[in-house]
């Protein structure tokens, strides 16, 4: 039986949310060795190398004028206030209180898709959404005190963030999207770049730690060429949901090589978490009745 374009978009988001996931544990490995900002620059390099690599080879290059097309200006433009944004609020604000924040991400998104590409999204799979912020609420569990002027920053992060992922929509499907990835990995390489004597300068590397950051930056490359695939493949209000996942990995990972073992309100909020985007892909097959006008797109190169 043929995927339709909504669970094809959902195996990319949730792939995408692997990669990430564990590229951050990854670098979380070497965090004590060298600042943020290198390795944003180390690890965007090596995704930047990588994937140039890949679309020269898949013959997906295209002028650099690309990045001149108000989509493309506008997901890059997004792309690097957020990441701003959110440093910037990391540093006034604890990070569980800005996880929270930033969580909120899917529900805005999805809001935005019913606003500007008037997709259809049921009351039902809305209150699933709600149902999986409630659980991400519940596993961080934020404090009062964490939402201040500090907080509204992070917004602002949720909101440009939400608009790269928009834009990304917006994008005309001639433009390969191994293209926007490296026009995405560029960027993030030159903010990191930029960012890093502001961090406290450029440290010395170990063969380990450059070895974290190379496996590191190709799972970046996954993650960034299968969240894009997915943000243009099925509805984003039922894709953009899939983000929740990168709790569970991260959960996993967590466990796994740094000992952090969740404690029950993390179980239980992960249980909601998983128990919504379940409902989610229930209501989609349900919904599937009736014929998907996305479905006669032409698929969009990759």
């Amino acid at each position: 039986m043929p995927r339709s374009s909504n669970t094809e978009g959902a195996i990319y988001m949730t792939a995408a949310m692997a990669g990430f996931s564990a590229s951050d544990a990854l670098s979380k490995s070497v965090i004590s060795e060298m600042n943020a900002g290198q390795i944003m620059c180390l690890r965007g390099l090596f995704t930047s190398v990588l994937v140039f690599v890949v679309a020269r080879r898949m013959g997906a290059l295209r002028s650099w004028r690309i990045v001149l097309e108000p989509m493309v200006a506008l997901r890059v433009g997004c792309e690097i206030l957020a990441a701003v944004t959110y440093i910037t609020v990391l540093g006034m604000m604890p990070i569980a209180n800005a996880s929270a924040i930033l969580q909120s991400l899917p529900l805005v998104v999805t809001v935005g898709a019913v606003l500007f590409f008037g997709e259809p999204v049921g009351w039902r799979r809305l209150l699933a959404i709600l149902a999986g912020l409630a659980g991400v609420m519940i596993i961080v569990r934020p404090g009062a005190d964490g939402f201040n002027a500090a907080a509204l920053i992070c917004i602002v992060s949720v909101l440009v963030t939400a608009g790269r992922d928009l834009a990304t929509r917006g994008i005309d499907p001639s433009i390969p999207s191994l293209m926007i990835t490296v026009i995405t990995a560029v960027s993030v390489t030159i903010f990191g770049a930029l960012l890093t004597p502001l961090l406290g300068g450029w440290r010395p590397v170990s063969a380990t730690s450059l070895t974290h950051i190379v496996l590191a930056a190709v799972l970046v490359l996954i993650g960034y060429q299968s969240v894009i695939v997915a943000m243009r493949t099925g509805e984003i209000s039922f894709v953009a949901p899939l983000r929740y996942t990168s709790l569970i990995f991260s959960a996993l990972l967590g466990w796994l090589f740094f000992f952090e073992v969740p404690d029950s309100w993390t179980v239980i909020g992960a249980a909601i978490v998983i128990a919504s985007g379940l409902y989610t892909f229930y209501r989609e097959a349900k919904r599937r009745g009736a014929p998907v006008a996305q479905e006669s797109e032409p698929r969009v190169p990759v």
